[in-house]
């Protein structure tokens, strides 16, 4: 279908990750779990509610490349349900996208530029949620 269907991560540079997650799980009671390093948000999927989705939340260091060529201090990761057509459908209108492609038990990663200079990431997510299969 090479579409995005949700938002898979929320990202963000931070002085300190780990003292800002405790900050947000102390004043926000918000879950920062140490393996992701920071808050896998658990939902079920509205046209599939036997499938648990995640949508990651984390502090990333301040100086980190993740981002890059992205000056931006913030990362969006889009959910898609096939990265590799994504991916062609973006090069095709001429949009700049990394040649990388990140493969994983949990899914498959690419990542391209919007006009502004945004960088985002793309998750295939790999069959069912896998972030709590270890």
């Amino acid at each position: 279908m090479a579409k995005v269907t949700g938002i898979g991560g929320i990202f963000f540079k931070s002085r300190d990750p780990k003292a800002l997650g405790a900050w947000y799980q102390k004043h926000l009671d918000i879950p920062i779990e140490a393996d992701f390093g920071g808050w896998p948000v658990r939902f079920r999927e509205h046209d599939n509610p036997d499938h648990v989705g995640h949508l990651i939340w984390s502090p990333f260091k301040e100086d980190t490349t993740y981002f890059a060529p992205s000056q931006k201090p913030y990362m969006i990761n889009y959910r898609v349900d096939d990265l590799d057509a994504v991916l062609a459908k973006l090069k095709a209108a001429g949009v700049w996208v990394d040649e990388k492609i990140e493969d994983y038990e949990y899914g498959r990663f690419g990542w391209a530029m919007d006009p502004e200079g945004n960088r985002f990431e793309l998750w295939e997510p790999k069959g069912e949620d896998t972030f709590d299969k270890k």
